[in-house]
């Protein structure tokens, strides 16, 4: 196992001028992080290439490795020239995974409103999301990048429609970035659909939730699941989420890749974390 943190985790710090993002691997490597994974929110390395140099540079410079690239996308619904640009723009998006020098992209497929996240909506754009995930996977062959689709969107979200996807797209290097807190934003029993995903995985990103009811309003700070609980992020291992059986099913199973602390509630980002690079490890240790 390989500890790190998706730099989405320090959004804000990133936003308010806080650190950059090579200020960011900084710190995380004075944290004791194994490795980062590069998530271009607040900066762009589409039409800023000089800057993905100098973040691969940065990362060898004070010996942290870069696990994955994660950007967004959406191939459902879109018209014939619709679809054709957004293909071209994630394989260009693959080009930059390869200056990173990185061998796994994880690029978002689908999402629709919640009221049009049904089967008839998935089974209509289930074959163009099957052909895009191919060409992306076809292209990034060439460099020995592993695509990924991630159970987030609160479309391609639930772990049978992940599962699913990757086996119908059918290429070796086309996998999903398993995400263990992301299943309870479609309802979805959080320990079941990691088992049902895991096999699956190329890389797993740690995330945490406060779970409250639909009949019970938290007020400020919280959103709403496909359903109607009620979700706010948590440092892992602080929330409602099972983390510590979770932990133990992925290391029964013999999972030795990249583990990436994701962070998005209210705590300060820094604090928080500091705290779930520590927790995590923990639970891995005690697992």
């Amino acid at each position: 196992m390989k500890l790190g943190v998706s730099t989405y985790s320090l959004y804000n710090a990133i936003q308010n001028g806080q650190l950059d993002v090579l200020g960011a691997l900084e710190w995380l490597k004075e944290q004791g992080a194994e490795h980062a994974e590069i998530v271009p929110l607040g900066f762009d390395l589409l039409d800023d290439s000089q800057l993905a140099e100098d973040i691969r540079a940065k990362a060898e410079e004070i010996g942290l490795e870069l696990s994955n690239y994660c950007i967004g996308a959406n191939f459902a619904g879109l018209d014939e020239a619709a679809f054709e640009a957004e293909v071209k723009r994630v394989q260009a998006h693959v080009d930059v995974a390869h200056r990173l020098g990185v061998k796994l992209m994880r690029h978002d497929v689908a999402s629709r409103p919640h009221a049009m996240t049904g089967t008839e909506y998935f089974e209509q754009d289930f074959p163009q999301l099957v052909e895009a995930c191919q060409r992306v996977a076809d292209y990034a062959l060439q460099y020995g990048i592993t695509t990924s689709v991630e159970n987030h969107g609160f479309y391609l979200q639930a772990s049978e429609r992940v599962r699913r996807l990757v086996i119908a797209v059918n290429r070796p290097n086309f996998k999903t970035t398993l995400d263990v807190g992301n299943f309870i934003c479609v309802d979805e029993p959080s320990l079941y659909a990691v088992q049902q995903n895991l096999p699956y995985a190329s890389m797993v990103h740690l995330k945490d939730f406060y779970i409250r009811p639909a009949n019970y309003n938290p007020g400020e700070g919280w959103f709403n699941s496909l359903h109607g609980q009620h979700l706010r992020g948590a440092i892992v291992g602080q929330g409602d989420l099972p983390i510590s059986d979770i932990i133990q099913v992925v290391k029964n199973n013999g999972y030795d890749g990249y583990f990436s602390i994701e962070f998005e509630g209210m705590e300060d980002c820094l604090q928080a974390t500091r705290i779930a690079i520590a927790n995590a490890r923990r639970l891995w240790e005690q697992a």
